[in-house]
């Protein structure tokens, strides 16, 4: 399936490029997302047209990431949870728990912008997250796990 990109999407292509992807790729995320068009002559000629808003749409989305990253870039948080004689912790702490200490912290962050290649965090102690908040912009945040008391 032929599909026109309407921004940058990891691993596939940028803004305006025609690609080739799996059927459902595109008919099941691309498209509905609004990542994507199908590769007709109409929407060629409709992307052409709208080719200077979309290009600056997308400035737009990376000078706000490049903004975010600047507030995020060496934060530090502390998150305390419940935890053995050997830094164990009964449980994890994952992507939603890392989100919330960050908003808490007083930087809007979403669940699906924390990167966890490894999983959830299951001992304490201090780890280096990654946050990607476009497709160009990462961040890098401390987090210490410390055990209740």
């Amino acid at each position: 399936m032929d599909v026109i990109l309407l921004q940058k999407v990891d691993n596939l292509g940028d803004l305006g490029e025609k690609v080739s992807v799996q059927a459902g790729y595109g008919r099941n995320f691309l498209i509905p997302s609004g990542r994507a068009v199908p590769a007709t002559p109409e929407n060629l000629a409709e992307l052409e047209e709208r080719r200077a808003e979309l290009e600056k749409q997308a400035a737009e989305r990376l000078a706000a990431a490049e903004k975010r990253k600047a507030r995020l870039d060496g934060l530090a948080v502390t998150i305390s949870c419940k935890a053995g004689d050997e830094g164990r912790l009964f449980g994890s702490v994952g992507t939603a728990d890392i989100a919330r200490a960050v908003t808490d912290a007083g930087v809007e962050l979403a669940k699906q912008e924390v990167r966890l290649p490894e999983g959830p965090f299951r001992v304490t102690g201090e780890f280096d997250v990654t946050v990607h908040l476009h497709t160009d912009v990462n961040a890098v945040i401390k987090l210490t796990i410390a055990p209740e008391e």
